[in-house]
């Protein structure tokens, strides 16, 4: 069974200031329900997920939200120190699914998908993605910030399968992915100015970002591109806690 990581960590932002107590935004609530308990009931809830770690600031662990969870890690400042403490003492060849706290309509489905892709694809780092038709023929009323390839547009999930022997080479870069990935020309640059120009010219490919990626992680990264755009549906802003509210209702 894959471990999954669930990253819960960081200071009180716009969105726990929307609503007194919660400690970050993934403890906002949606529907009476914290965003992190709504994520960790699809990862319990999924086949393939045995042990679930969050990571999460010390005084939450004993929070009612994260009681699905198996195991509880003290976050970091950055999301690399945040990471290395979630995948610390994990099977270094092991696929691990590492998920972001904040998808309030994650789906058991998604997760047993997302899983099965990751294994299949089998590479040292496999980034989620929903490409655009997907995502805007069940949730037109969701923004994106969308990156444009020769085979399609995507948008980052909210997925990430990660094997840990790889991390200790990939910090530094995990975190400047992580700080472009709402941008594409920024997430362009970090491959080079070559990969940017054909980016900006709609010329790149998937699976030429895949070989830029590899060759500068040395190990094989894959983009994981998911059907299920629930996967893409986060909590970003104060605006999206609404948005989300009415996904949870119709769910």
């Amino acid at each position: 069974m894959t471990t999954a990581v669930v990253l819960a960590g960081g200071p009180e932002d716009a969105l726990a200031a929307s609503q007194p107590g919660a400690a970050n935004k993934a403890f906002v609530t949606v529907g009476g329900v914290a965003l992190v308990e709504r994520t960790l009931a699809a990862l319990r809830a999924s086949p393939s997920i045995g042990r679930i770690v969050v990571v999460a600031p010390e005084r939450t662990h004993a929070h009612p939200a994260l009681a699905l969870a198996d195991d509880f890690r003290t976050d970091g400042k950055h999301i690399r120190e945040s990471l290395r403490s979630g995948l610390a003492g994990l099977e270094p060849d092991a696929i691990v699914l590492v998920s972001t706290s904040d998808l309030p309509i994650l789906s058991v489905s998604a997760v047993e998908d997302f899983v099965a892709r990751a294994r299949a694809a089998d590479g040292d780092v496999g980034y989620g993605c929903v490409e655009r038709r997907t995502h805007e023929a069940r949730f037109p009323q969701i923004p994106h910030t969308w990156a444009r390839f020769r085979n399609g547009t995507y948008c980052g999930a909210g997925l990430v399968a990660i094997k840990p022997r790889t991390l200790p080479h990939l910090e530094r870069f995990i975190e400047r992915l992580g700080a472009a990935r709402k941008n594409p020309l920024a997430l362009a640059g970090l491959f080079g100015w070559d990969v940017l120009l054909r980016y900006a010219t709609g010329r790149l490919t998937v699976e030429q970002a895949e070989e830029r990626a590899s060759m500068l992680l040395g190990a094989p990264a894959r983009a994981i591109v998911s059907p299920f755009a629930e996967c893409a549906v986060n909590v970003d802003r104060v605006s999206d806690i609404e948005l989300a509210r009415q996904l949870v209702q119709r769910a």
